[in-house]
């Protein structure tokens, strides 16, 4: 279990709406910026997405508990997994624009940037053009990586995009 982490069960379904309700959490409970908001797939009878935030001290816990328990929601001691997907993480917020993947690391949480299918790492300075959809996950070894993959003009780009195209979309 980790140390200062609770995990919001809202029945949420898909990762857009745990997004959403990350950032609205954020904003309506006024957390830090050093606060990890992460999504975490739930499979079995009834599949669907919880979040979790970890705190960064043990008093803060208790009261963003009793605010969530106030609006309504199920608030559980801990996390479902070690391996979320971050979406609120220290630096998150300046990881906009074009960037090397050296400002990327410096600037934020993130311990490394990876890239799909590549049997290297990227060099310090391939610029990475983030979308503004920044969305690394948690390893088992417990490094918080981002996954990226090659675009045109030489750059990389999240392995996520904002906003992908549904399956069967055209048809």
């Amino acid at each position: 279990m980790t140390p200062h982490a609770l995990t919001v069960d809202a029945g949420v379904r898909d990762l857009r709406a745990a997004d959403h309700l990350l950032h609205g959490l954020a904003a309506v409970l006024d957390l830090p910026d050093a606060v990890f908001g992460c999504t975490h797939l739930v499979r079995g009878e009834r599949p669907r997405v919880v979040v979790s935030l970890a705190l960064p001290s043990g008093p803060l816990l208790s009261t963003v508990e009793e605010r969530l328990a106030a609006h309504g929601h199920p608030v559980t001691r801990g996390i479902p997994d070690a391996v979320g997907r971050a979406v609120l993480y220290p630096g998150a917020a300046s990881l906009t624009g074009t960037l090397t993947v050296a400002d990327v690391v410096a600037r934020s949480a993130i311990d490394r940037v990876t890239v799909l299918g590549a049997p290297h790492p990227p060099t310090t300075d391939t610029r990475l053009v983030t979308n503004g959809h920044v969305r690394p996950r948690w390893t088992d070894d417990g490094d918080l990586v981002l996954s990226a993959m090659p675009a045109a003009g030489g750059v990389l780009v999240p392995f996520e995009m904002p906003d992908p195209t549904p399956c069967c979309a055209d048809h």
